[in-house]
């Protein structure tokens, strides 16, 4: 297995800008995975097929267990410098971004939940390094009020349900999720060997369509007591989602951010003399947007929890980041003009895949919402 990480400048353009000597230790497997998907991603999003080889060249390359702490195996990269391979990930791809998002922001919470004493947390992370595991989530159809159910049965839960937006699912080996018992949501995964555990295929849409974000059905699904790993009340956001949605916004924010970079990449090397003013405008909105994420990582410290302070923290410089990326993509398709406007060109396929980001929680929008209920005394989340 390859382990490569030597230092280099992030992808072929300006953006982002390494700071520190480390920001860019793992930007050049994940550049060198990037190129893997850049060459079949026509065909994914034609298709809506899943990003199979770049997943395999992330194997080949141990980005899964990018992550993952080096005394368990993995890479040790930090949030800072997972942030910077996603960027650089996504400048190639954005549905493969995407979807290695998922897996990354969980396997930064397993390293939080095991920094803060989780029983559970160390062997998570020790499959991912030894055994390439991937997870996915369902976070996306979960969220505060799941239709999933699980009834107790002995020392097993019996769980049915639908879970929609799991992306990564025919790549992934099992799925972070969870159900209602009674006025609790509890938080547990369930491989996809598990009888009762199908895919199915739904996944049509406008953009990262290779993401294969398909929906994962539970039928009498049994899932040992032992697995839980948190629980809240039903209907309140809780431990979990903080643990969860903490990791979640850098990672994604700098996923949309690396399809924005690589919008601006092409706009740049195609531009006329003409167009200095949108470049410009293009390269700042990436700037601010960037030091919006960093400085949010930076706030946070080492030794940060997950809570409603943190939570609008990273969440306001996801939305910074969101916001900025669809800007620029829009701004790199009124550069190149009429010749965005052809499904050859990748410009297309990135200003599609980047209406995804206004989707996330919180969105853009909820999370004005959530930092003014803060300042008025309000930490809890509704919407």
């Amino acid at each position: 297995m390859t382990t490569t990480t030597e230092p280099m400048q992030v992808g072929s353009g300006t953006y982002p800008t390494p700071v520190r000597p480390d920001d860019t230790r793992f930007v050049g497997m994940a550049s060198r995975i990037g190129a893997v998907a850049a060459e079949h991603a026509a065909e994914h999003d034609r298709d809506a097929t899943f990003v199979v080889e770049a997943y395999d060249a992330m194997r080949s390359e141990g980005y899964l267990a990018l992550a993952v702490p080096e005394e368990l195996g993995g890479l040790g990269a930090t949030m800072r410098q997972v942030c910077y391979a996603q960027a650089e990930l996504a400048r190639h791809d954005g549905a493969t971004g995407l979807a290695q998002a998922m897996h990354q922001y969980l396997v930064l919470m397993q390293g939080f939940r095991r920094r803060n004493g989780a029983p559970d947390a160390e062997k998570v992370l020790r499959r991912v390094a030894a055994e390439g595991i991937v997870i996915a989530t369902s976070g996306g159809s979960d969220w505060l009020w799941p239709t999933t159910t699980a009834v107790v049965d002995g020392d097993t839960l019996v769980v049915n349900g639908r879970k929609a937006f799991c992306s990564q699912s025919p790549g992934a080996t099992v799925v972070a999720t969870c159900a209602v018992v009674g006025d609790e949501v509890l938080h547990f995964s369930v491989p996809f060997s598990a009888p009762g555990v199908r895919i199915e295929e739904t996944w049509d849409t406008l953009g990262m369509r290779g993401t294969a974000s398909h929906d994962v059905v539970l039928e009498d699904v049994r899932i040992p007591f032992g697995n839980v790993a948190g629980k809240r009340p039903y209907g309140e956001f809780g431990g979990p989602l903080f643990a969860a949605t903490v990791h979640f916004a850098p990672v994604v924010g700098a996923t949309y951010y690396g399809i924005a970079a690589g919008a601006r990449d092409i706009a740049v090397a195609a531009a006329k003399k003409g167009g200095a003013r949108p470049i410009g405008l293009m390269d700042t909105r990436l700037r601010t947007a960037w030091w919006s994420l960093m400085g949010a990582i930076d706030e946070l410290g080492d030794d940060y929890a997950c809570s409603p302070s943190t939570l609008a923290t990273v969440m306001t410089a996801k939305r910074e980041a969101v916001l900025a990326a669809l800007e620029v993509v829009d701004l790199a398709m009124d550069v190149l003009g009429g010749r965005a406007f052809f499904k050859k060109s990748p410009l297309e396929r990135a200003f599609r895949d980047v209406r995804a980001a206004k989707f996330h929680p919180l969105t853009p929008e909820s999370t004005l919402s959530y930092v003014g209920k803060l300042a008025l005394g309000d930490p809890g989340i509704t919407e």
